[in-house]
């Protein structure tokens, strides 16, 4: 089968895992429409068969030998070990795939920021692709098309005597265009929020503290980062170097909002009383806040009147985040000052809690 088709079923299914669905948790053998679990484990026992495709987040499948799955299997953010038969393609995002030396694949085998150990004796009858990213080719022709020449329309004279008025109301708004630019943007900073998590859980946590422990002060120093950037960038004739700051300050946006993100999908898991996997809170919270952020800007495109107000939320979020990755150089050292201490419950019952700072 196509690898690149099988990259482009992937994202779809990374698509809908984001769609509005009831979560499903196996544990065995299930009917052959298929199954999506968040945060939960999968293992398909000695014996048992696992009819239809199966598509797990944040989790861990295991395929015990003489264990047979009819289906594609697609686990993001978990590990996946096989010593049975899958009879379709195996796609591991950001995890570990483990193929030990009784395992068959009928299909492909392709891993996307993630580790491929396939032992002695793992038959894999399709391709094998480690670490690949979509391709897009595109057929002959040029970029953009070329367009055939049309003929000149003549001019239409100007109704005298009505003055040129500002329409309140864009009639070319397409929400349609607005949504799926928002939502497509939103799932790719998702994504990028589950392997930063990957990778730097702990630098997440400490910059999620800082702005929920004073986001007042928090966001002030964002400001106040942004105006020393200006300043240097009119005061200093070496336009290009202050330039380059641009850099640092558009990935510290980056992961002030994942974590904002993270902090926003762990408090969803705890007032749904559930325990969600650090990738799927992380993936969900910063779908949410994203998804809502891009809302709230699309609007600006409906009036110039709605445009005026429209990047007060975005610019005061953007702000949070910048100011909580700066107050914690990216999340190296935990924030430190004036209300910036953080309550957290006792240990013991019998100790009272300790008073934050003033």
């Amino acid at each position: 089968m196509n690898v690149k088709f099988r990259i482009t079923t992937f994202i779809l299914l990374l698509a809908l895992l984001f769609l509005p669905t009831s979560s499903v948790y196996a544990q065995g053998p299930g009917p052959g429409d298929g199954r999506v679990v968040f945060g939960s484990n999968v293992t398909i026992e000695s014996g048992d068969t696992f009819e239809g495709d199966l598509v797990v987040f944040g989790g861990n499948v295991t395929i015990e030998e003489d264990a047979v799955m009819n289906g594609d299997l697609v686990v993001i953010g978990g590990r996946v070990e096989s010593d049975g038969e899958v009879n379709g393609d195996v796609v591991n995002v950001g995890g570990q795939l483990i193929l030990n030396e009784t395992a068959v694949v009928s299909g492909d085998v392709v891993t996307v920021g993630g580790q491929l150990r396939r032992e002695d004796g793992a038959l894999v009858e399709g391709e094998v692709v480690n670490n690949v990213f979509p391709q897009i080719d595109i057929p002959n022709g040029n970029i953009p098309p070329s367009v055939p020449d049309v003929p000149n329309v003549p001019n239409v004279p100007d109704v005298p005597g009505v003055p040129d008025v500002p329409s309140i109301v864009n009639v070319s708004f397409n929400p349609f265009f607005q949504f799926g630019r928002v939502f497509t943007s939103s799932i790719l900073m998702a994504v990028l929020g589950i392997l930063t998590v990957l990778f730097f859980k702990e630098r997440l946590d400490k910059v999620s503290q800082a702005v929920i422990a004073q986001p007042l002060i928090t966001t002030g120093i964002g400001l106040l980062t942004i105006v020393a950037l200006v300043v240097t960038a009119i005061t200093i004739i070496l336009l290009p170097v202050a330039a380059l700051s641009l850099i640092p300050l558009g990935l510290a946006w980056l992961f002030g909002m994942i974590a904002i993100g993270q902090e926003i999908g762990e408090r969803l898991a705890r007032a749904l009383h559930q325990e969600w996997a650090p990738v799927l809170a992380t993936g969900l919270g910063t779908f949410a806040i994203m998804f809502i952020v891009g809302f709230i800007q699309s609007l600006n495109e409906l009036s110039w009147v709605i445009g005026c107000f429209t990047w007060i939320v975005p610019a005061l979020v953007g702000l949070l985040a910048i100011g909580a990755v700066v107050i914690t150089r990216f999340g190296t050292r935990q924030a430190t000052g004036p209300g910036m201490s953080v309550y957290t419950p006792p240990t013991d019952a019998g100790q009272a809690p300790p008073v934050s700072d003033v």
